[in-house]
């Protein structure tokens, strides 16, 4: 016997034929011992070939199967760059990830740079890299910790990759005999890039993603920018309209002089946009207030869209509250309706989590304040992961986040000599931080300044926090004033130093300057069982954190400092690296020779950056007694000492989603 039915609901191209064997029972009756499911499913379906299962077909494997479409999301912006399209996109799969998708996300950037390894970080911020040593854009920062997700090099996607990629494939004669143009070849090479990285898990159980939010870099109109919207107009029909959307991020400037809130430069970017063939499904107002009805509607009517299309996302107290800014206005339910995605609408443990960070961030009364001492201080993009962890480390001791910028330069007697005043303002603002970091960096400029803060750090008692090139400095300084080592310093600054403490590396290539550095994820051992570093880390045997440096501690010289009490607490898996620094006799005098920033999360900060903040605050030996755990006051953080079950969690109240 053979029973064929149609499951239009599931797969509209599939016919299901479910066999069974029958024998009749003793009673007289008909038994099916068995039972054989088989999906066959037409070439055009986008489903599985062939779905064989023996007995019964849960109905949980239905409803999986049932959105295995991958959903794109597509985030572009108008008149201005730097509008905050990054964390619209973070924010857009942070709400989505707390319904219980898995999302990932990929950065577009125009310019024809293979990678952001060589950007000067005045130009564009700090240089993020990524656990495969990617050296990428700052917005696959936000990324990562918005979501909690480890991306790859190829997330972040430029004209120089795509151009690269489609020359190489012409030199090896893939496009033998034909004219290789941007239509369809490179286009094509973009659509195709996409599809591919949207499907590289990036969650820690390895699930492949459902969402994939795709950011634009730059502004709608750039002519550098023309190829990816053309791959796009072109890839919404590809992909069927119930799989693809379009964000659009504009301004919506509000003068002084008037104080009216001004729709026309929003009117003529999504115009522009039109004509290019993508039409915004959700537009995205940037505003200083609140967006006034009036002006909503105003937009809905000449740009195309129903008033619930426009969404406000006027300045708030802290960027954690976008996401809960966006899902109040009811973009859950407006995306899961577009794109046809069946999710919970019950208070979610995620969010819950955000609401009660940003309520905490609000009322905070305490304050701790954090001298950075750097080269690059005039843009704060520069230093971007850096004061992310700080403010992730400040919100879960419950302090409010207080940074000091120092030029490094200032510091140095030369500056007294030229501008008195700047010197002793930046000497004053060092003397008054409760603690002080030396970031990494790159050439001679201002170093001798970070040897003075930092020597100052080590004298006074001052709670003390190097990154990469901020604990080479450490050592330099160490070397010259207790070893005694007067020309002390780094190949890098110095190269006929007769004590060279920090050499370059076997892998430095000085020919070669994009992806030549130690990149990317590397492991480092903790050689101490007293240490404070592998306390903080939960006294772990070994940490995987990001490298990005061309130079190292010189490992022939370890036996001097570590007999003076300048102990290398980590080294990597080989014993030759140096990696972690304490110094005996400090509260907190601390170097790393990775980049802990660059994994620390909202909810999980970085070890090294919560002790720096706990030292300064006066609180780390208390939290060292009590096993590395937070108040119990705290059920947001990792680190918390909360027993909070998700049921209660579940319990409380969230803004509800709404649908007009």
């Amino acid at each position: 016997m053979a029973l064929v039915f149609r499951f239009c609901s599931l797969y509209p191209q599939s016919r299901v034929i479910i066999s069974c064997a029958s024998r009749a029972s003793s009673a007289g009756g008909i038994s099916i011992p068995s039972l054989t499911l088989s999906t066959f499913t037409s070439r055009r379906g986008g489903s599985p070939s062939c779905l064989r299962l023996k007995g019964h077909l849960p109905p949980s494997r239905l409803h999986r199967n049932q959105s295995t479409t991958m959903k794109y999301i597509l985030v572009t912006g108008g008149v201005i760059s730097g509008i905050g399209k990054g964390i619209i996109a973070s924010s857009v799969g942070t709400i989505l990830k707390s319904c219980g998708l898995h999302v990932t996300a990929i950065k577009i950037d125009p310019y024809i740079n293979i990678d952001a390894g060589t950007f000067s970080p005045y130009e564009h911020g700090e240089v993020f890299v990524l656990d495969d040593g990617g050296e990428v854009d700052l917005d696959l920062g936000n990324y990562e910790r918005f979501l909690d997700i480890r991306l790859t090099r190829d997330n972040n996607l430029t004209t120089g990759k795509i151009y690269q990629s489609v020359i190489n494939k012409e030199r090896r004669g893939d496009y033998l005999g034909k004219t290789v143009q941007v239509v369809p070849h490179i286009t094509d090479a973009i659509q195709e890039w996409v599809v591919k990285q949207a499907k590289v898990p990036v969650d820690d159980d390895g699930v492949e993603p459902q969402v994939c939010v795709i950011e634009l870099g730059g502004t709608v109109g750039d002519i550098e920018s023309m190829p990816f919207i053309e791959a796009f107009r072109q890839f919404q029909f590809k992909v069927k309209r119930e799989n693809f959307c379009n964000i659009h991020v504009s301004l919506i400037p509000q003068p002084s002089a008037t104080g009216e809130q001004k729709t026309k430069p929003t009117q003529n970017s999504v115009r522009e946009l039109r004509g290019l063939g993508l039409s915004p499904d959700l537009i995205m107002c940037r505003c200083s207030t609140a967006l006034e009805n009036s002006v909503k509607e105003k937009i809905s009517m000449f740009c195309h869209v129903e008033p619930e299309q426009v969404i406000c996302v006027h300045d708030v107290s802290s960027i954690y509250r976008v996401p809960l800014l966006l899902e109040s206005q009811g973009v859950v339910g407006y995306l899961s309706r577009r794109l046809n995605m069946p999710i919970e609408t019950r208070p979610r443990k995620m969010l819950t989590k955000w609401k009660e960070m940003s309520d905490r961030s609000d009322r905070l009364l305490e304050q701790c304040s954090i001298a950075l001492v750097g080269k690059y201080t005039k843009f704060s993009d520069s230093y971007a992961s850096v004061i992310k962890a700080l403010e992730h480390s400040a919100l879960s001791i419950s302090h409010k986040l207080e940074v000091k910028y120092i030029d490094s330069a200032c510091l140095e007697p030369s500056t007294l000599q030229e501008e008195p005043v700047k010197y002793h303002e930046a000497w004053q603002k060092l003397c008054s931080a409760d603690g002080i970091l030396v970031p990494g960096g790159f050439g001679v400029r201002g170093t001798e300044g970070k040897i003075h803060a930092i020597s100052w750090a080590r004298n006074q008692k001052k709670p003390f926090l190097g990154v990469c090139l901020g604990m080479q400095l450490a050592v330099c300084e160490f070397a010259r004033n207790v070893i005694g080592w007067d020309d002390a310093n780094s190949t890098e600054f110095d190269p006929e130093t007769k004590h060279p403490v920090v050499i370059d590396m076997p892998e430095h290539n000085p020919g070669q300057m994009g992806g030549t550095m130690r990149l990317g994820k590397r492991r480092t051992i903790f050689k101490s069982n007293s240490s404070v570093m592998r306390k903080l880390y939960g006294d772990a045997q070994y940490v995987e954190e990001r490298h990005r440096h061309r130079f190292e501690v010189n490992p022939e010289l370890k036996s001097h400092f570590e007999d003076k009490g300048f102990r290398f607490v980590g080294q990597d898996v080989e014993g030759e690296r140096m990696e972690v620094i304490e110094l005996d006799d400090h509260p907190y005098f601390v170097g790393v020779q990775y980049h802990p920033e660059f994994t620390s999360r909202p909810i999980k900060p970085s070890p090294p950056y919560l002790g720096l903040l706990l030292a300064s605050a006066g609180k780390l030996q208390s939290y060292l007694q009590k096993g590395c755990r937070l108040s119990p006051r705290d059920t947001y953080s990792d680190r918390s000492g909360s027993s909070t079950p998700d049921s209660e969690i579940s319990e409380l109240k969230l803004p509800s989603i709404s649908n007009e």
